[in-house]
């Protein structure tokens, strides 16, 4: 059985409104994850959304966080830490990008999924509480799945 770490979430913005950052399906990806035999381990802050994952596991410390990455099969992260702490890990990370520009934030040894550069803003400096939240910048969960299944190296 395949066990893969998901870090669904940026951090909560000042401002108390959705941070841009936020995939808007993690629950479907997840969801057909799990019919598919794929255990998910959702990683986070406490108070975040639960996505369905088989478990939760919330502040971990680095070394936990270190020990995790490097047991599981894939990471997937929107643009947040885990995509950073992955590649100094020389850890494979699917990354799902909406208005961040990977060419930027991204890094060469991840996938990084980004629907189309029309999206991105046009700061990508500026500090988030400026961004509206937009679900239709990000990819489909079926684009999603498909990257995930190309590197567990199934088919859909």
């Amino acid at each position: 059985m395949y066990k893969i770490v998901i870090s669904p979430f940026s951090r909560a913005l000042r401002n108390g409104k959705k941070n841009p950052k936020n995939y808007p399906w993690w629950t479907a990806v997840v969801s057909q994850l799990r019919n598919e035999g794929i255990y998910v381990i959702q990683i986070g802050t406490p108070g975040e959304e639960a996505i369905g994952a088989n478990e939760v596991r919330n502040n971990l410390s680095l070394q936990k966080l270190e020990k995790l990455v490097k047991t599981c099969a894939l990471c997937v992260a929107v643009d947040n830490f885990l995509p950073h702490f992955c590649a100094n890990l020389n850890k494979k990370c699917i990354v799902l990008f909406g208005k961040s520009d990977p060419e930027i934030f991204g890094y060469s040894n991840n996938i990084n999924l980004l629907k189309d550069r029309k999206y991105l803003r046009k700061q990508q400096f500026d500090i988030w509480e400026n961004e509206p939240y937009e679900e239709e910048c990000f990819v489909e969960p079926d684009s999603v799945l498909n990257a995930i299944q190309g590197v567990l190296g199934g088919n859909r």
